[in-house]
């Protein structure tokens, strides 16, 4: 990882000129290809700037399909963004764990990169009110 782009304590890159944060809230496969073209897209035109650019993807509701390894479309594309892709990190919802672990009688399984939050949309929130810019694609 650059100098530039560092973690701070709060999982947040440390002299990231740039902030996005993506949602995806629908368990849509075009909607999940199109978050990750995004942040793939985005992190490449600041790759080649020589700028920072710190890329979270915040997945709650119907869209934790997305996280999970049992029934996401996107699995392949997931791992190879955990792999190549430092600055793009993926958060999910806790809220949306609970009741699918109390709909479901088990907790879910997510993707072992995914941090949970313990709200999606105070996720979004709050890394609004942190300069980030929040795109639902």
């Amino acid at each position: 990882m650059p100098a530039f782009a560092q973690e701070t304590g709060e999982g947040e890159l440390a002299f990231a000129e740039h902030k996005l944060a993506l949602q995806v809230s629908d368990n849509d496969e075009a909607a999940m290809r199109s978050a990750l073209d995004i942040a793939a897209n985005v992190s490449r035109f600041y790759s080649d700037k020589a700028e920072g650019v710190d890329i979270r993807i915040v997945v709650y509701g119907p869209g934790m399909a997305m996280l999970r390894p049992d029934r996401s479309p996107v699995m392949e594309r997931l791992a190879a963004f955990d792999q190549s892709m430092p600055n793009v990190r993926f958060a999910a919802c806790g809220n949306t764990l609970d009741t699918l672990e109390h709909k479901e009688g088990k907790r879910p399984q997510i993707v072992p990169y995914a941090e949970v939050v313990p709200a999606g949309v105070a996720e979004l929130m709050r890394l609004h009110e942190d300069g980030y810019t929040i795109v639902k694609p």
